[in-house]
């Protein structure tokens, strides 16, 4: 996966730049569950400024955002994870595959990326 396209899934919420667990699948390769799971299984390593659920009322703001981009990929009902810069480097102390690892490099660049194009 491209940059470009990377960063294109990063949002902003709370004042913080985010890519959501299902987006995060999606790029690692791994079903949300698995994802959702793994981290769970961690929960330790994610404090709030790593990772939150949104707010019902932020989903459904956000949610309208993917009608087009995004048809299938989780009911409006299901309100996903927010991972913030720190959780997605985080994420790859949790899923150890080597397409995990090489996909979060890509992730963490993206973010950096965009942090230097915001200061330009």
């Amino acid at each position: 996966m491209n940059l470009n396209k990377i960063q294109n899934k990063i949002y902003e919420i709370r004042g913080f730049k985010i890519m959501f667990d299902f987006d995060l699948a999606e790029i690692y390769e791994v079903e949300t569950r698995i994802l959702n799971q793994a981290v769970k299984r961690n929960t330790d390593r994610f404090p709030k400024d790593f990772m939150f659920r949104l707010t019902e009322k932020e989903w459904q703001g956000m949610s309208s955002q993917f009608v087009m981009t995004y048809p299938q990929k989780r009911p409006k009902t299901a309100i996903p994870y927010a991972f913030t810069e720190h959780g997605v480097t985080m994420l790859a102390s949790v899923l150890k595959s080597k397409k995990a690892i090489k996909m979060n490099i890509a992730v963490v660049r993206a973010f950096i990326a965009l942090r230097q194009f915001a200061v330009s």
